[in-house]
């Protein structure tokens, strides 16, 4: 008899299911990131090297979460191992400045077309916490526009309207106070964003994931970065680009360069800091004085915007960042990791169609997204890639499917971040025909348990 995919992941993971029972005695369902929580357990990894890792029941797997989208270079690149290694020999934290924060800033600067100014923090989601407030300070304004399903960090202001249903009240522990100086309006219309900033004066800034939620699980029309742009400037909001994921990844400029559209501040961090914790804030030179000190009493105390952190710009995220962009900077990387990502959405797309799956495999840069409630494959494919397909389509929740499709993928050797995955520039050609064989497994297994519709 054919064991049903749970059991049989539950056998095979036996290891990764013991740590999950004393990860139960420890942490909140056993885990330390909300994404990481897994049904009936997620995979505990020892190590990990170029685009695989291994679990502690000595599974390999070939790897597509990156680091949470932070490894562009893969697992354990050389070049980073040996900057982090020569670093922690001199030293792990000064308490004082040092030469690779300066170098650290130097390559923001010389990379990404708005970094006028840079200053460092610890994460991403500060880094989006920092524009927010540097925007407030500026514009004299309040309020923010955010777009439904578009992460930018867990802090109270952005953590709104992250997953549907976006009509749902504000996420447990923010104050409705909060919730109220926040538009959330739809991804990819124009119309309504100007709307919203013609009724209302007090919003100081308009943050955005420039290539669509999640580094587009939901994509960015065509033209609408340039109508935002546009927008912002004729009434006076500020436009941030959340670039903690796109940034370094589209380009070595982000998005912003590849798009050709300057924002007034950018977040960074993930890649910025070469897989290590760190992230940064880069903008306008006048907007970015507001956190510099000036020697008047009235300004430093009352005027000055506040920023501190133990860890910014620490010595071993400096050295990590430095090596990473370096390597990144004449784009050949990036590039590998996007041509990786061609070749594997086209023929996991002939994988779902051989099967006359309703999926569809989707992205552009180095992700790769499944969607598996198509009517019209083709069809849909296209609406999608557009930016015209129904954005809560996409970002909606598959409960039949969700813990079935990823433990069938990791039992074929392939380690996803649900419905989502990013390539590496060290990933394979082998990687390739590894990961569609397993997507052609995994939906043998799918179907037996009647869980794949297919087209008549």
């Amino acid at each position: 008899m054919v064991q049903d995919i749970e059991t049989h992941y539950r056998e095979a993971l036996a290891g990764s299911g013991s740590l999950y029972e004393r990860a139960s005695e420890v942490f909140p369902n056993g885990v330390t990131h909300d994404n990481r929580f897994r049904r009936p357990f997620p995979v505990y990894a020892t190590r990990a090297e170029a685009g695989r890792k291994w679990d502690v029941d000595g599974r390999e797997y070939i790897d597509f979460w990156m680091g949470h989208g932070a490894l562009l270079l893969g697992h354990s690149h050389p070049t980073l191992v040996n900057a982090v290694i020569e670093q922690i020999r001199r030293g792990t934290h000064y308490g004082s400045c040092h030469e690779l924060e300066v170098e650290w800033g130097e390559w923001v600067k010389r990379l990404v077309p708005s970094a006028e100014r840079v200053r460092f923090t610890s994460s991403g989601t500060e880094a989006t916490l920092m524009a927010l407030r540097l925007a407030r300070t500026f514009t004299g304004r309040n309020k923010v526009l955010k777009f439904q399903g578009h992460f930018h960090g867990w802090h109270d202001n952005v953590i709104l309207g992250h997953k549907p249903p976006y009509d749902r009240p504000p996420p447990a522990g923010v104050l409705p106070a909060v919730a109220e100086t926040v538009h959330l309006c739809p991804p990819n219309d124009i119309d309504t964003v100007e709307t919203v900033l013609q009724r209302d004066d007090a919003v100081a800034c308009v943050i955005i994931e420039p290539t669509g939620s999640a580094f587009g699980l939901v994509p960015t029309r065509k033209g609408f970065l340039s109508e935002l742009r546009d927008v912002t400037e004729r009434y006076g909001a500020l436009l941030i680009f959340d670039e903690v994921v796109t940034g370094f990844r589209c380009a070595p400029g982000g998005a912003q360069a590849h798009f050709g559209i300057v924002p007034d501040l950018t977040s960074m961090a993930k890649i910025l800091a070469g897989g290590l914790p760190g992230g940064c804030v880069a903008g306008r030179e006048e907007i970015m004085r507001l956190l510099a000190f000036q020697g008047e009493p009235e300004w430093d105390t009352f005027r000055k915007m506040p920023h501190q952190g133990t860890f910014n710009a620490n010595p071993l995220s400096a050295a990590a960042g430095v090596a990473m962009l370096k390597q990144i900077a004449d784009g050949q990387e990036i590039d590998r990791a996007n041509r990786i990502a061609d070749r594997l959405r086209a023929r996991l797309n002939e994988v779902a169609a051989s099967h006359r799956a309703r999926w569809v495999v989707y992205g552009d840069f180095s992700r790769i997204a499944f969607f598996p409630d198509c009517e019209s494959p083709a069809e849909d494919l296209k609406a999608i890639q557009e930016g015209t397909y129904d954005h809560r389509k996409l970002r909606s929740v598959h409960p039949k499917l969700d813990g079935p499709f990823q433990q069938a993928m990791l039992l074929e050797g392939v380690d996803m971040t649900g419905w989502m995955g990013l390539t590496a520039s060290t990933h394979t050609d082998e990687d390739v025909d590894r990961t569609v064989q397993a997507f052609d497994r995994a939906l043998d297994r799918l179907k037996a348990e009647g869980l794949v519709e297919t087209a008549d």
